[in-house]
């Protein structure tokens, strides 16, 4: 389970949540000039390096669509099960590939779960591949969602993340400038930065995965399918 203290909401402000801790560096994540100055940054090298060579994007969604709740199943499912989580984090991957499964099968596609992902990304490019996943048409954020993390090992440790992402934005039609204007876009990254401060300050969220079940429990660290079985046959009776 990964600790860390989410994006502060102001240039100036400096963050009240806890540092880093399981092992991991005690670190401030970027403030909202640090996300800005370096995505205009990293835009600037993709473009004097002559792009990527990506193919067209896809009609961008608006901001508002880009920033709605991000909910998988059926949106009238009587238990929601909303996730924090972060695109960066090697225990959130494993969660997407472990429990998560048998949950959706046994829970989500049988319409008594909704789940919704929530971001909170850790430090680093995580934010802009939080910002790719919400960029690409609804429908295929889940499938966007399970690229980022099968590929995390490769843009994570690699010696230049963002673009590592672009290439695969590739995936998804979204061509260079397109991508260069969805890392730079500050109204969407400051709306992923307030995703992860609302859960913050709501639900004391400091670690991914981190849940909250039905707007009531939460429930920390990556736990196993039999855990989740307990906690959402209470809910379900």
């Amino acid at each position: 389970m990964k600790k860390t203290t989410v994006y502060s909401m102001s240039p100036t402000s400096s963050s009240t949540a806890p540092t880093t801790g399981s092992g991991q560096n005690a670190a401030p994540l970027l403030d909202r000039r640090q996300v800005m100055t370096g995505a205009g940054a990293l835009g600037l090298g993709l473009a004097l390096n002559g792009g990527l060579g990506l193919t067209p994007a896809l009609a961008a969604p608006s901001l508002e669509d880009k920033l709605a709740p991000r909910v998988i199943g059926d949106p009238n499912a009587p238990i929601l099960l909303a996730e924090y989580f972060s695109l960066s984090c090697s225990h959130c991957a494993d969660f997407h590939f472990g429990a998560y499964k048998k949950i959706k099968s046994d829970w989500i596609d049988t319409g008594r779960v909704r789940f919704e992902m929530r971001d909170f990304p850790l430090r680093g490019p995580a934010i802009f591949a939080h910002a790719l996943a919400r960029s690409v048409p609804a429908n295929a954020y889940e499938g966007m969602i399970d690229i980022l993390f099968k590929q995390q090992k490769q843009w994570v440790t690699a010696d230049d993340p963002v673009s590592a992402l672009a290439r695969i934005a590739r995936i998804a039609g979204i061509g260079n400038d397109a991508f260069v204007g969805i890392i730079e876009d500050r109204p969407l990254l400051e709306g992923i930065i307030a995703i992860a401060q609302d859960g913050y300050s709501r639900w004391d969220i400091n670690s991914t995965p981190s849940f909250v079940v039905n707007e009531d429990q939460v429930i920390r660290g990556n736990k196993g399918y039999d855990e989740f079985l307990s906690v959402l046959n209470a809910y379900s009776t």
